[in-house]
């Protein structure tokens, strides 16, 4: 492209090109470490329809841009001046919401070669046009007549500044969507269900994460060789991102939490040393900062900065020199592991067992898709009862393994179960509490998945679907609510309402085995309602269980 990086045309796109073998080694970096926010440049142009704005329906609520698997959609608030240069067909709306100056717009525009045309954000959209029915505030449509105008659209809306992150409120939904996503245009499927949550984590604390990755989708979308899509934002910052090995990788994010804890603790002694070189009140703000949110963490940074220019001036000794490699761990850290129930319920889960009696701040995100999607569909503990997959062709004939169950058993964890489809808010709120968190605390995140079988674009009604039907009861578990003598456990959706069947038989994994082999799928359909059943009422007497004894008993 026109503005691509030398090392973006020299070795990215040969590779991308399939000239990789023809690269001498000299070309590849030498310690393995590849730059980020590359995968912006593929542009692989591979929807046919795109979802195409009606600002006047628009209610800005959001929820288009908080699904979108491929972060194509963007939602930017800005100063009206700003549209002096804009495109003829640049679309804004007078920004909703009391947070907003006066003379603030709102654009929400759309990706057009970084859109797969998967029709999540249509579907999620609430917002129904009155004079014509079945048509949205976003409409799927052919991209050849909008192609053109919306490239140029896109690059425009590319210079608009982001928003001010004090302005907006974080934990909602409308607000989240404000924030900059440092993960995008990945490579995933079409529609995929994890991606939404990756995304959504990089938006509120992506310029101070890292992540260990186990292998597995999230690997692969992840740090696909030669691009990534996690990118930085415009002061450089953004997620540091590393993968180790399919079995090892809670050990591997517990590594980067004691390493990190290490480096801070060592930069702190230096600095408290430090006599005279160092400022006393630079000295004391930066050793007593209270870095519990972003306002802190920002200030914390502006001290960092002037901690450095003072080391910069002052004579290398070797505490200096010390201190100087170590000032950035004086910025708190957010340590993410990401994988897949493969992972997290098979093959790692030792090593996810060890961390979540560790104590350490660690918090994971397991993207559950009941398989082992990246191998092509093999049956994990997390695959259902009565659906079909690799290794379980005549239906899993066991009950899916409950793993936020097992972490809230431990009891020094924080434990959430979430799916974006059933409850937007409900995600968030457990995204944001995980983070909190002082120990270590796990996430578990329904993900629908083309090894489903269906149609991508209802993901978002499926996983409403499996919470409806009890299947998937939304759930916290909070350890900290004890101390404030409240209930850690909040059980956040309501008793099934609809049978299992009706969310299972949407599904190919599932109507598979009642085509050829009627009786034992109807056996199986009979045991899960009855597993759902039995599940939902543990989950109630749990809830009752948790209920702080009044001092008076």
């Amino acid at each position: 492209g026109d503005n691509a990086p030398e090392f973006v045309e020299d070795v990215i796109s040969e590779i991308i090109a399939g000239n990789g073998d023809d690269l001498p080694v000299s070309a590849f970096p030498v310690d393995g470490t590849y730059p980020v926010g590359t995968a912006c440049y593929e542009k692989r142009n591979i929807a046919q329809d795109i979802p195409v704005l009606d600002p006047d329906v628009c209610i800005q609520c959001g929820k288009c841009a908080m699904v979108c698997p491929h972060s194509v959609i963007r939602i930017k608030a800005f100063d009206e001046k700003l549209l002096k240069d804009a495109p003829p067909t640049f679309k804004t709306m007078k920004a909703k919401g009391k947070e907003w100056e006066d003379g603030t717009v709102v654009s929400i525009q759309v990706s057009p070669d970084d859109c797969t045309g998967c029709e999540l954000c249509v579907v999620v959209c609430p917002a129904k046009n009155k004079k014509e029915v079945g048509r949205k505030a976003l409409n799927m449509d052919k991209i050849e007549p909008h192609l053109e105008n919306e490239r140029e659209n896109w690059d425009f809306f590319l210079t608009i500044p982001e928003v001010d992150r004090s302005l907006v409120k974080a934990g909602t939904v409308k607000g989240s969507q404000f924030l900059e996503p440092l993960f995008e245009f990945s490579g995933a499927c079409s529609g995929c269900g994890e991606t939404p949550y990756v995304k959504l984590i990089t938006q509120l604390y992506g310029d101070r994460m890292i992540i260990a990755n186990a292998t597995g989708c999230s690997s692969i979308y992840g740090g696909n060789l030669p691009t990534t899509p996690y990118t930085t934002n415009e002061h450089g910052l953004g997620p540091a991102w590393s993968n180790s090995l399919f079995e090892d990788n809670a050990e591997f994010g517990l590594g980067f939490r004691l390493t990190i804890d290490k480096q801070a603790e060592q930069a702190q002694r230096l600095l408290a040393e430090m006599n005279g070189s160092v400022p006393e009140d630079l000295k004391n703000a930066i050793l007593k900062a209270d870095q519990s949110d972003e306002p802190g963490i920002f200030e914390q940074r502006e001290r960092v900065a002037e901690l450095k220019k003072v080391l910069a001036s002052t004579e290398d000794s070797g505490s200096v020199k010390q201190l100087r490699s170590l000032a950035d761990y004086l910025v708190k850290k957010s340590v993410w592991i990401f994988g897949g129930d493969g992972w997290a319920y098979d093959i790692g889960y030792g090593g996810l067992d060890h961390v979540l009696a560790s104590g350490k701040n660690v918090n994971i995100l397991v993207m559950d898709t009941e398989v082992y999607s990246n191998t092509g569909g093999q049956r994990s503990k997390a695959t259902p009862l009565g659906s079909v997959a690799k290794f379980a062709a005549a239906g899993k004939e066991t009950t899916k393994k409950d793993l936020g169950l097992l972490a809230v058993s431990g009891g020094s964890a924080y434990v959430a179960r979430i799916a974006m489809g059933a409850n937007d808010t409900q995600t968030i709120r457990a995204i944001m509490e995980a983070e909190a968190y002082p120990g270590p605390s796990v996430i578990i995140a329904y993900s629908h998945c083309i090894a489903h079988g269906y149609n991508m674009k209802y993901g978002l009604d499926q996983q409403k679907a499996a919470v409806e039907s009890g299947y998937w009861p939304l759930f916290r578990f909070n350890p900290m609510m004890v101390k404030e003598g409240k209930n850690p456990f909040s059980l956040d959706s309501k008793a099934p309402k609809v049978a299992f069947k009706d969310y299972a038989y949407n599904e190919m994994r599932y109507l598979m085995l009642s085509k050829s082999h009627p009786e034992v799928a109807a056996a199986y359909m009979e045991q899960a309602q009855e597993d759902v059943n039995e599940r939902w009422r543990q989950y109630v007497e749990m809830e009752k269980l948790y209920e702080p004894v009044s001092k008076e008993s």
